[in-house]
This record gives C-alpha cells, sequence and structure tokens, in this order.
C-alpha cells in the first residue's frame, strides 16, 4: 500500500491524492473508499491506497484513510 494526502475533493464524488515525489495528482472515485464515507474525507487527510491504470492513466483504488 502506498501513502498520500487528499489534495482535493471535488462535489460530484471524485479527488485527487498528492503522493510524496511524484508531480502530478492521482484521481480517485468515491466507490474506491474503504472504512469511511466519502464525505469523511477533508483536503490534507493521508490516505492509503493502490494504483490501477485506468483509461486516462494511474489512479487511486482501495482508498482507506490512516
Amino acid at each position: 500500500m502506498q501513502q498520500g494526502t487528499v489534495a482535493r475533493l471535488m462535489d460530484k464524488g471524485y479527488g485527487f491524492i498528492a503522493v510524496e515525489g511524484q508531480e502530478k495528482d492521482l484521481f480517485f472515485h468515491m466507490n474506491e473508499v474503504q472504512n469511511a464515507h466519502f464525505d469523511d474525507l477533508r483536503d490534507g487527510d493521508k490516505v492509503e491506497f493502490e494504483t490501477e491504470e485506468g483509461p486516462k492513466g494511474l489512479s487511486a483504488v482501495n482508498v482507506s484513510k490512516v
């Protein structure tokens, strides 16, 4: 599992995770949040996740709040 920080959340049910050492933030969808509700996440929260190649590049899956 990788770790990162919630960079920003969007009202439409998705967000982005900042990962140290990477320029581009990772996209994640609200359906990938585990052990919490998407609405419970806030910008700056620490999260663990896995990555998966999607149609638009890498995205975060199995996202859990630390």
